[in-house]
């Protein structure tokens, strides 16, 4: 790409203030011109096939789809178009699951505005970014793969352990929360920890996975 050649980008967050503060990136370099803003999976698909924008600065947690969903749907309609994760979120399973819709960066909400910047640039010219402080996680699983479920269920903590019991009843994220006094949002986060710890990407599969530790002689 030219450097003369504007980068377009698209901002989706669930958090005006946060996409606000994003634009920041149009003074840092010139180059980059935000076409828009999203506040939900739904907009964000819109948005894109409107705008058909160079770059998407997507979060993970959407309050109406998962940001990897979004992202295998961006792909797969609008395959030029990069998506670069910009998420609290640092679960392996979380960033796998970022990768293997077909993002190309991760980085986490705690860098600085030229930080985002330097990402920006480098996927819009087909390079890849992950986030330095993920590095470790994504070379090195958290368990081999030939760990016993009972092995892996061990990591848990007590209340993870209670969230995950409650997943394999079959309960939704909302009624898990009210089971145990806690936010939707936060049981959110213990699933993101669980399954990087268990090693599984979907609920199905830390249902099976207790199930079959459970099971266990």
């Amino acid at each position: 790409m030219s450097h003369q050649t504007p980068i377009k980008l698209l901002i989706v967050d669930d958090h005006p203030p946060l996409r606000k503060g994003l634009r920041e990136v149009e003074e840092i370099n010139r180059q980059i011109v935000v076409v828009g803003e999203a506040g939900n999976a739904a907009e964000a698909l819109k948005q894109t096939a409107l705008l058909r924008p160079t770059v998407i600065l997507l979060d993970y947690r959407l309050p109406d789809l998962s940001g990897h969903e979004v992202c295998r749907r961006i792909k797969q309609t609008h395959p030029a178009i990069q998506v670069l994760f910009l998420s609290s979120y640092a679960a392996e399973s979380t960033v796998r699951s970022a990768f293997d819709a077909g993002a190309a960066g991760y980085l986490l909400k705690e860098n600085d505005a030229q930080k985002i910047v330097d990402a920006i640039l480098t996927v819009s010219r087909g390079g890849k970014v992950v986030d330095p402080m993920l590095a470790d996680i994504l070379l090195a699983p958290a368990y081999a793969a030939s760990a016993s479920p009972a092995r892996k269920l061990s990591a848990l903590s007590a209340q993870e352990t209670r969230v995950l019991q409650e997943i394999a009843t079959g309960k939704t994220d909302k009624e898990i929360g009210e089971v145990l006094g806690l936010q939707t949002k936060t049981i959110r986060n213990y699933l993101d920890h669980i399954f990087s710890k268990l090693g599984v990407h979907t609920r199905t599969q830390a249902a099976a996975l207790y199930l079959r530790a459970t099971n266990e002689p």
